[in-house]
This record gives structure tokens, C-alpha cells and sequence, in this order.
């Protein structure tokens, strides 16, 4: 009986000699989630539960921030805005950054060198590339604003009417983040092994086939990675239209984050702007988790 017990404390030792090193091994990550994630989304729940305004003592106000959110018309405005950018935008991304990797994926010459010059943009801020962008488009001196009015196809300027100026903050997008989602789908395209290709090019398979059969297929995880990666960034625009549009014309270009920014430091109502964030936070984890369950990995049964 002696020895048994013996052996249960050396091997409960054993257990926490193994668990101690793993626990300090992910400490830092872990006190990095609690310090920057949990306790500020602690703070903005409790928030959200106040009527805080910038100066002054906050009160308790339940969930009538909440309630104020149901009726806030500009807000599912903004909602609504933001998912038809989101509904745009993602795919331009991703069919430009597709059809690049597949032209850098291959051994001529220089394709290093284009690889570059497509990563570059990429590695400019957002902010600067707005203002980049903003001085294209400006209706004196721009150059793409020029050419577009002389080719007829606009007959005002880019960012003063609705339509034109979603367009052109998807160009400057689609131009500042293809690079990329082009970085990761050739990461994973050099992952495919060539034996593949070269025994569909035996059988007679054509281009065509042998992307919907075999990379396309091959690439679900990476594919998985880029979409969410761009729609939760699509989600989370501010930079470019506060810069680009300034949510004009007519509050048309207003999306979640705009409306967050505003209702927090252009109106003074924290709390309202932490129920709002909160929203938008549950929305984002709601389409994440659905595309993970759509792209993932069919079971091998």
C-alpha cells in the first residue's frame, strides 16, 4: 500500500514538473490576451452598460444603449454600406491577387523582381496610400480623374458622387492589399506538389481543369485564411473613407467603425460607441466561424 502511494506522488510530481515549463512557455502569450483583449473588452462591456459621456461622471443605464441601437437607422445604414463594400471588394481582391500568384508562380526571369513591385504597396500604410489616392482623384490636379473625365467616363469628379466614390476606394484597396493575399496563395501553390500537374498534363487536363480540380481544391486552407483575413478588414474600414471621403457625399460612405468614431468622439457617447463596437464584434466572429465551416477541410470518411 506504502509503495503504491509512493508512486502516485512521484509520478503527480512528474506531472507537474512536465505542466510548470509548458505554463511558462505560454505565459507571456497568455498575459498579452488577458492584458490587451479580456480586461479592455471587460471595460468596454461595462461601458456599454452606461450613459458615459467624455466629461463627467458616467451613469448606469442598463441596456438602453442597446435599445437606442435597434432604432439607430444610421447605423444599419452604415451596416448595410460596409457589407456591400465587404460583398465588393473581397473578390476584386482575390481574383487580382489569384491571377498574379499564378503569373509570379513560375521560374522566368525577373519574376522576383515582379514579385516586389506587387508586394510594395503592401507595405505603405493605409493612410498614406488614402492621400495618395486623394491627390489621383483630385478634380485639378489628378492624373486618373483627368484621363476618366476625358474618356468620358465620368462627368464628375470620383469622390464627390456615391457610386464613383465606393469605386475608387476599392481600386486604392484593391491596390494597397492585393500584394498580400498574392504572398499567401503562392505560398500555398509552391506547397502543391508538381507530380500532380505533370500527371494531369499526361491525361490531356487543360488549364481550366487543372485549377478547379487541383489548386483551387488544394488551396481551401489558405483560401480560408485570405477571405477572413479580408472581409474582417473590410468590416473594420475607417481609414480610407475618413480620409478619402470623409463619409460623403450626403453620409454615403459611412461604414460601422466611421459611425463608431463619430458617435464616441464626434457626439461624446462612449457608452453608445462601446455597444456598437460590441455588436460589430459579435457580427465578425458570427461570419468568421461560418467561413471556417464552409472552407474547411472535408472529413475522410
Amino acid at each position: 500500500m506504502q509503495t503504491i502511494e509512493q508512486e502516485l506522488v512521484a509520478t503527480t510530481r512528474c506531472s507537474r514538473r512536465r505542466v510548470s515549463p509548458g505554463f511558462l512557455y505560454i505565459l507571456p502569450s497568455l498575459l498579452f490576451v488577458v492584458v490587451f483583449f479580456l480586461i479592455p473588452l471587460a471595460m468596454v462591456v461595462w461601458m456599454s452598460l452606461h450613459d458615459w459621456p467624455l466629461l463627467g461622471e458616467p451613469t448606469f443605464s442598463g441596456v438602453d444603449n442597446y435599445a437606442s441601437l435597434l432604432a439607430d437607422s444610421t447605423f444599419w445604414d452604415s451596416l448595410w454600406f460596409t457589407t456591400k463594400y465587404t460583398i465588393l471588394v473581397t473578390p476584386a481582391i482575390f481574383i487580382c491577387a489569384y491571377i498574379l500568384a499564378q503569373l509570379v508562380n513560375s521560374k522566368m526571369r525577373w519574376v522576383g523582381l515582379f514579385r516586389t513591385i506587387y508586394f510594395l504597396p503592401v507595405i505603405i500604410g493605409l493612410g498614406t496610400s488614402s492621400l495618395l489616392w486623394v491627390w489621383l482623384f483630385n478634380d485639378q490636379v489628378g492624373l486618373f480623374n483627368f484621363i476618366l473625365s476625358h474618356l468620358g467616363m465620368i462627368k464628375e469628379p470620383v469622390l464627390t458622387t456615391p457610386s464613383t466614390s465606393l469605386a475608387g476606394v476599392i481600386v486604392m484597396v484593391v491596390w494597397k492589399t492585393v500584394g498580400f493575399t498574392m504572398v499567401l496563395l503562392l505560398v500555398g501553390m509552391q506547397a502543391i506538389p508538381t507530380e500532380l500537374y505533370e500527371a494531369a498534363k499526361i491525361d490531356g487536363a487543360t488549364w481550366w481543369p487543372i485549377q478547379f480540380f487541383i489548386t483551387l481544391p488544394l488551396l481551401r486552407r489558405t483560401i480560408a485564411l485570405a477571405l477572413i483575413i479580408s472581409v474582417v478588414g473590410s468590416f473594420l474600414a475607417f481609414d480610407q473613407f475618413f480620409i478619402m471621403t470623409g463619409g460623403g457625399p450626403n453620409n454615403s460612405t459611412i461604414t460601422v467603425v466611421y459611425w463608431i468614431y463619430r458617435a464616441s468622439f464626434t457626439y461624446f457617447k462612449l457608452g453608445y460607441g462601446s455597444a456598437l463596437s460590441l455588436l460589430l464584434m459579435v457580427i465578425l466572429t458570427a461570419i468568421s466561424v461560418l467561413q471556417l465551416l464552409v472552407l474547411r477541410e472535408p472529413e475522410n470518411h
